[in-house]
């Protein structure tokens, strides 16, 4: 059986500037522009003892099970994944596997065997994994119901042992590695390949892949300092979770996670994009525009976009003015200039949805259907109505509408003449917001019959997102509102006294990167720099603690859900980014 660390942090050990060590059972081992990893995660919440060869086209599919054997038995084999290699090691030897390009993986054993099993447990009619043996070179080759791939194991050193080949039904359907030296390569492909023909060996092949990584690290984080020594871990969770574009995806995507989360959400994708910009401009801006591929005639933007999905039942927040606006900052004019026009069309567009399709009639304010459209799924704000008119969304459509005003201004032409109707647009959105606020904070109300939401999340504080923009007042009650939810880790989503505290709640308690970059930005531009420092020195050490978990408890700071979670990665290098600045 194998033996994966104990630990619930995401293991890096940084030896020098670029090398690290992960538990793979948190973060998946992978390469950029790959739909495949190697991982024990096989589903939602659901791990293996094994590692299994995972699938991200056309979902999250396992597709083969990877057992160490030492003869006819299970060895018990410790793991260590680094940026280039996934090493098993016992003491009667060692398997180590490698991504040689974005398909092919090559294992090499030296004293210890593998098993290549099919992960379902039958073949039927519609479902499961066909094994046969290739008449032409003698490979083995698996077909997949699943993920509508074959799956070819090559040997190029040793010999392989097929068992099951072209057994229906329910049967064992295997592919043997062993011996004292051994190694083969596997391929995912669609429907021919020509014969697999090495072209370097797999020292040869394991140096590109490190020399690759370290070249993203030194973009994204060019200068690391020893304040922040888990760097090096969060730019290989978002490089390893970059794929090629493919099926839905048009341009490059980093997806939120190789587990189960493995799509692009309609505002994820911006703090991916803001970690990116530094050092990967052109990945950013495809970050940033990924969703607007999909982008409605209504001007809707999809609630998530991946390989073989485009789902619209849900949108998500509008922070994209508010995310292009920090982009600029740091974006190369000569990146955005050529692409402005575009972007404002697009930002335009997305704001229209929300002033047009999003209003009750006589309404200044715009409402969400569903806490899933906030982002914040089953946050407290949405216990009573779920349909309700949210200070957040007011004050995130708020900036948008000044950027595209901003925007207008700067574009001339035509276009110029929009400025004043964006400008009047963002009046009437603040003359709303101005109603949503109680002297004690804002609150957010049914969009029918304004019964008045609970106001404990830290949701309603949002609007600091506002910053200098905001009035002495309002900025002084949001800011004390903040300070209400810190814990020793970070900005709780509802208060850990509050009666709706749960700490595995998803949106009612835990820590999560998204709202604490919000209200960290917020708060520094609003002058309100301690707290903001506090805030942000907080975060670095729960990652350095709990790794780069979807969210995490607010008491205890472990982490929780999905555990190499993207934009939680990128929230990091943004803060350790501005730290050393």
């Amino acid at each position: 059986m194998t033996t994966l660390p104990e630990t619930e942090t995401h293991s890096s050990t940084v030896r020098d500037d670029t090398a690290l060590t992960f538990d793979v059972r948190s973060i998946p081992f992978s390469r950029r522009g790959s739909w495949l990893d190697l991982s024990p995660v096989v589903a939602l919440q659901r791990t293996e003892a094994d590692i299994h060869l995972v699938s991200h086209t056309t979902g999250m599919h396992a597709v083969l099970r990877l057992t160490p054997r030492t003869g006819e038995e299970r060895a018990d084999a410790s793991l260590t994944g680094t940026a280039a290699s996934l090493l098993w090691r016992t003491p009667a030897g060692t398997v180590e596997a490698v991504f040689e390009t974005t398909d092919a993986i090559r294992f090499r054993g030296r004293g210890l065997g593998m098993r290549f099993a099919e992960a379902a447990t039958e073949l039927t009619p519609f479902t499961g994994t066909y094994l046969y043996s290739d008449p032409i070179d003698g490979s083995a080759v698996y077909t997949s119901y699943e993920t509508g791939r074959r799956y070819r194991i090559t040997p190029l050193e040793g010999e392989i042992a097929i068992v099951g080949a072209q057994s229906l039904g329910a049967a064992e359907r295997r592919v043997e590695a062993g011996g004292d030296a051994w190694e083969l390569v596997v391929e995912e492909f669609e429907t021919a390949r020509a014969p697999y023909r090495a072209r370097q060996s797999f020292e040869e092949a394991r140096d590109l892949v490190a020399e690759e990584f370290n070249g993203f690290l030194g973009m994204v984080a060019p200068r690391r300092l020893p304040s922040a020594p888990a760097t090096s871990a969060a730019a290989y969770v978002l490089w390893s979770a970059t794929v090629a574009p493919a099926g839905f995806l048009e341009r490059e995507g980093v997806l939120m996670s190789k587990h189960w989360m493995d799509k692009v959400w309609s505002w994820d994708h911006c703090f991916n994009a803001l970690a990116l910009a530094d050092g990967a401009p052109e990945l950013a801006l495809d970050q940033f525009m990924l969703p607007f591929d999909h982008q409605t005639d209504e001007g809707a933007l999809p609630d998530s976009v991946t390989h073989s999905e485009v789902l619209y039942n849900y949108v998500k927040p509008p922070i994209h003015g508010w995310a292009f606006t920090a982009l600029r900052r740091v974006l190369p004019a000569s990146l955005v200039l050529p692409q402005l026009p575009e972007i404002y069309r697009r930002l335009a567009a997305w704001s229209r949805f929300w002033l047009d399709c999003r209003r009750v009639p006589g309404h200044a304010l715009p409402h969400y259907q569903h806490g899933n459209d906030s982002g914040w799924d089953n946050a407290t704000t949405f216990d009573v109505d779920r349909v309700v008119e949210s200070p957040d969304l007011a004050a995130f459509l708020l900036i948008q509408l000044r950027v595209l005003a901003d925007l207008a201004r700067e574009l001339g032409g035509d276009t110029a003449a929009d400025a004043s109707l964006w400008s009047a647009a963002a009046a009437e959105v603040e003359t709303g917001l101005g109603e949503l606020w109680r002297g004690d904070g804002y609150v957010a109300v049914a969009a029918s019959g304004g019964q008045e939401a609970k106001r404990r999340s830290l949701l309603t504080l949002l609007p600091i997102i506002l910053g200098e923009t905001l009035g002495p007042e309002a900025s002084m009650v949001l800011a004390n509102g903040v300070s209400s939810h810190l814990t020793s880790h970070g900005v709780a989503t509802e208060p850990v006294e509050s009666e709706d505290y749960q700490s595995d709640g998803y949106w009612r308690g835990p820590i999560w990167a998204p709202s604490t970059v919000l209200v960290e930005d917020g708060l520094r531009r609003a002058g309100h720099v301690e707290l903001a420092d506090s805030i942000r020195a907080r975060f670095l050490r729960l990652c350095e603690k709990s790794g780069f978990a979807e969210n995490f408890d607010a008491i205890t700071g472990q982490g929780l859900r999905d555990r190499a979670y993207t934009w939680t990665a990128s929230a990091y290098l943004l803060f350790a980014r501005d730290d050393l600045r």
